[in-house]
């Protein structure tokens, strides 16, 4: 690729990642374009469709949760670092509408498309749920699938509730009580 088409491509995905997390998939692609400060025909040049692009953008989000995960298995305390993680997570996505679309299924083509990417972020998850659980730090009844339908609905309930300034949301005590619910009850002996 020329340098000045990687320069467009890359100011086209900076401005579609901050139109996308600020209004999700719904955002004009025109919009997209004015932002990046190039025309429609670059946009489409380079992303034919709205859903290659909303797809670039979210699977660059999505590997940054990956990289966080893989990074977080290594870690020395494995509670810690899934309650990290837990918290980075729903600070990292709920302002980002483009994460709660693709995470909570977008439409069908979006799904298909970030498929591989969120399936390895699930695993991920996964690998450290299970560190976590045989560390007791984690309470055992809990699967994967659990755990991320609980993130995912939590994302889609901080994004839905209307901007009130009179009444935010504490998203520091949201993610306390979250990981309260998700720690292990005293006494319950690790899995083995």
């Amino acid at each position: 690729m020329r340098a000045d088409a990687r320069r467009n491509r890359d100011l086209l995905l900076r401005a579609a990642q901050d139109a996308f997390a600020e209004e999700g998939i719904g955002v004009p692609l025109d919009v997209v374009a004015r932002r990046a400060g190039v025309g429609p025909g670059t946009l489409y040049r380079h992303f034919p469709t709205k859903e290659a692009l909303f797809e670039a953008v979210v699977h660059e989000r999505l590997r940054g949760l990956v990289a966080r995960a893989r990074e977080s298995v290594q870690a020395a305390d494995p509670g810690a670092a899934f309650f990290g993680f837990v918290a980075h997570m729903v600070r990292e996505a709920a302002p980002k509408q483009d994460l709660v679309d693709a995470l909570g299924g977008a439409g069908a083509e979006v799904r298909t498309a970030v498929a591989a990417t969120a399936g390895e972020l699930r695993e991920e998850v996964g690998r450290l749920l299970a560190r976590a659980q045989r560390s007791g730090a984690v309470r055992q009844d809990l699967a994967t699938a659990d755990l991320m339908a609980l993130l995912s609905g939590l994302l889609h309930a901080l994004r839905a509730r209307p901007r009130d300034p009179a009444a935010p949301v504490d998203q520091d005590l949201v993610v306390a009580v979250l990981c309260d619910g998700l720690a292990a009850r005293p006494g319950a002996a690790p899995v083995r």
